[in-house]
C-alpha cells in the first residue's frame, strides 16, 4: 500500500460528510467506535450527516478491512476538546483512526463464564463463534469495566495502515489514544489495546511487552507442573506475549501435555508460560488443566 493523493490504496474510500481544511498532520489518535460490531455500521455513520457532526479519517473492522473517510490533509472531527502535549484541539493536527470494538460494558468476566452486555443491550459471549475475548480491567484512565478484546485481524490490519501513514506522511511523529488526549471525558481505546506494542512497532522502540511479562509473573510454585491442552477440535495459540497481539509462534494441538515455567494474571485473565516444541510462550490458562502423575 502506498498513498496517492493522501489516499491510501487499496482502500475503500466512503468520502464523509463532515471534513475540514486542510491540515498538517503530526501525531495520529486512536478510537474504539463504542458501537454494534456488524461491518460497515460504524464506517457508514461516521460519513453520515450525523447529529454530533462526527467524521474521522479511517476505520478497522474486526475483519481487519480498512475504510478511508477523508483525506490524511483533511481535518476529521474525531478528537473534540482535546491537548497532546501542550498542544490543544488535535483535530487541526492529527489522523484519527476508529477501531471497531463495544467500549465500555458490564456483565461477568470470571473464569470460565465470561459474557458481556453493551449498552445498546446486545450480549457478547466468549469464546463462541466469533472468537470474543472478553475481560474485566480497571485501570485509572478507563475506570473499572468489562472489555473486548480486539481480534488479531484488526491489529494486523492496523499495523499495516501505521506503517504506511508514517512512512507516506512525513510530518507524523507519535501515536496516542483518545483518552490520553481527552483524560477524564473519553475511555477509548480499551485497557485491553496492546497500545505500547503498537507504538514500539511504529515508532522503531523497545517493546515493553518482554519486560513486563516477567515482572507480572513469577515462577510455578510445584517443580514438574504439567498441563494438558483442553480445546476439543481445535489448537491453542502459544504467543510470545501473554497478550491477544499478534504474536502467536505455534498452535499446540487438542490434548497435548505441556510443562508450565511461569504463571501471571495480564488485564484480569490468568496465563501460563509454557514449553512446547522446543519453545517457550504464553497460553491462557483456561485451555489448560493440571494433570495427575497417573496420567503421565
Amino acid at each position: 500500500m502506498r498513498i496517492v493523493g493522501h489516499r491510501v490504496e487499496g482502500l475503500e474510500f466512503l468520502q464523509a460528510h463532515h471534513m475540514g481544511g486542510e491540515i498538517t498532520p503530526e501525531i495520529v489518535v486512536l478510537h474504539d467506535t463504542a458501537g454494534r460490531l456488524e461491518k460497515g455500521n460504524s464506517a457508514a455513520y461516521l460519513a453520515s450527516d450525523n447529529p454530533g457532526k462526527v467524521s474521522v479519517h479511517f476505520v478497522v473492522e474486526r475483519d481487519g478491512t480498512v475504510t478511508q473517510l477523508v483525506p490524511t490533509n483533511r481535518r476529521a472531527n474525531h478528537a473534540g476538546q482535546s491537548s497532546f502535549h501542550g498542544r490543544d484541539w488535535c483535530n487541526g493536527w492529527s489522523i484519527g483512526i476508529e477501531i471497531v470494538n463495544p467500549g465500555k460494558m458490564t456483565g461477568q468476566a470470571d473464569w470460565g463464564a465470561a459474557f458481556a452486555v453493551a449498552w445498546w443491550g446486545e450480549t457478547f459471549v466468549e469464546g463462541d463463534s466469533n472468537n470474543y475475548t472478553i475481560g474485566k480491567v480497571s485501570t485509572s484512565h478507563h475506570g473499572s469495566g468489562i472489555w473486548m478484546g480486539y481480534s488479531e485481524a484488526q491489529i494486523a490490519a492496523l499495523l499495516d495502515l501505521l506503517t504506511v501513514l508514517f512512512r507516506d506522511v512525513p510530518t507524523l511523529t507519535d501515536i496516542t489514544t483518545h483518552w490520553y488526549v481527552s483524560p477524564g471525558r473519553k475511555v477509548d481505546t480499551n485497557p485491553l489495546f496492546p497500545l505500547e506494542h503498537i507504538r514500539a512497532r511504529i515508532l522503531g522502540r523497545d517493546d515493553p511487552a518482554d519486560s513486563a511479562a516477567v515482572a507480572g509473573s513469577s515462577d510455578v510454585p510445584i517443580t514438574g507442573l504439567m498441563v494438558k491442552v483442553e480445546t476439543p477440535g481445535d489448537t491453542l495459540n502459544l504467543r510470545r506475549w501473554p497478550s491477544f497481539n499478534p504474536n502467536i509462534i505455534a498452535a499446540i494441538p487438542d490434548g497435548a501435555v505441556v510443562p508450565v515455567l511461569r504463571t501471571g494474571v495480564f488485564s484480569g485473565r490468568e496465563w501460563l508460560c509454557v514449553l512446547y516444541g522446543g519453545r517457550e510462550g504464553w497460553i491462557v490458562a483456561r485451555y489448560a488443566a493440571p494433570i495427575t502423575y497417573s496420567e503421565t
